[in-house]
């Protein structure tokens, strides 16, 4: 059988049973634009083509194995299995905006280790295939859509680091882009990033258009090489050069995660906005979500106000967020799969 993401092996299909292109391309809306499934992808066939498509194409690259929804403020943890039997998680927003978000993961596991991160602690397995990735989506898409909703934005901030899976990312980026399939711009894709400088500059110059957002959380090098151990092999001084090079397509987002005693004084407030000048960025300042055997606490709600009011009075973009999904361990730095799925 071929992955329904598989373009070449579905044009082969297509001509061997001489469907129309049109036809094709009712199929493919129906699956990844309208998310209506299987049947009625098959439906917009031709009844003579629709047996021979059934029979050899896999709709459905993950298995649905768990859904947790939160009982405070409307997200959803799915869990997904992987043919290999591997766990991974992907989280649905829905804010008061109303505007519904997908939260995915690009890695069963991560390499990264950091601190505040429990899914850092479970390690890297593997990287997901494009269609693992892309299929996230397709699934969350039919989930949502009883509720009257469409997942709007698709952001790249669940389980491991994206640009170290960088030809799957891009592979994945890319059909969510294309016309025929997904079809969304690139203002409503984001791929959040520890920092990987040469990563950053292709991806910048492959999707100069897609948001991408760093997380700095401290612009103290010795702070930030204790939060993140990749910032001992990518230093502050490598990444604001890239942050430079990738500006130039448009603000960069800066993810700022407070900790109470650790990256939340004055000195830290002041090497940020040293690190900062010069460079058109957008800050957000986030809440630490705990996880069990983590002892680093969040700084308190009103500590955050302040931090980002005085980044306000010097000039900087910022937003002050707030968690999604915290009672259901679904709000970021919580995702994690402790077991192979069996």
């Amino acid at each position: 059988m071929v992955s329904i993401y598989d373009t070449d092996a579905i044009e082969a299909l297509r001509i061997r049973n001489a469907v129309q292109p049109h036809r094709i391309k009712l199929f493919r809306n129906a699956l990844f634009k309208n998310a209506l499934g299987r049947a009625g992808a098959l439906a917009e066939l031709p009844e003579d083509a629709r047996g021979e498509f059934a029979r050899n194409i896999d709709f459905q690259v993950l298995e649905f194995t768990e859904r947790h929804d939160s009982e405070i403020d409307g997200a959803s943890k799915l869990v997904f299995k992987t043919t290999d039997g591997h766990l991974i998680e992907s989280v649905v927003l829905r804010p008061a905006t109303g505007r519904t978000s997908l939260c995915i993961s690009s890695q069963v596991g991560c390499a990264c280790s950091c601190s505040f991160c429990a899914t850092g602690k479970m390690g890297f397995t593997r990287n997901l295939t494009a269609d693992e990735i892309l299929d996230q989506v397709t699934q969350a898409s039919r989930i949502v859509k009883p509720e009257g909703r469409s997942i709007r934005n698709v952001v790249f901030m669940g389980m491991g680091e994206p640009l170290l899976n960088l030809e799957p990312l891009f592979q994945s980026l890319d059909f969510l882009r294309a016309a025929p399939f997904f079809n969304y711009a690139g203002s409503r894709l984001m791929v959040s990033t520890v920092g990987i400088p040469h990563a950053m500059e292709r991806f910048s110059e492959k999707h100069p258009d897609v948001q991408l957002a760093l997380s700095l959380h401290s612009a103290r090098q010795e702070v930030r090489e204790k939060l993140m151990p990749q910032a001992r092999k990518y230093t502050l001084d490598m990444l604001r050069e890239s942050l430079l090079e990738t500006s130039r397509h448009g603000k960069v987002m800066i993810e700022y995660l407070m900790l109470s005693g650790v990256n939340d004084g004055d000195e830290d407030f002041q090497a940020l906005v040293n690190y900062l000048r010069d460079i058109p960025a957008h800050i957000n300042i986030i809440p630490f979500n705990e996880y069990a055997g983590c002892n680093l606490r969040g700084t308190p709600q009103l500590e955050r106000k302040a931090f980002a009011d005085r980044l306000k009075a010097a000039g900087f973009d910022t937003t002050l967020r707030y968690s999604l999904g915290a009672d259901i361990a679904a709000a970021c730095g919580q995702l994690v799969q402790h077991k192979k799925g069996i």
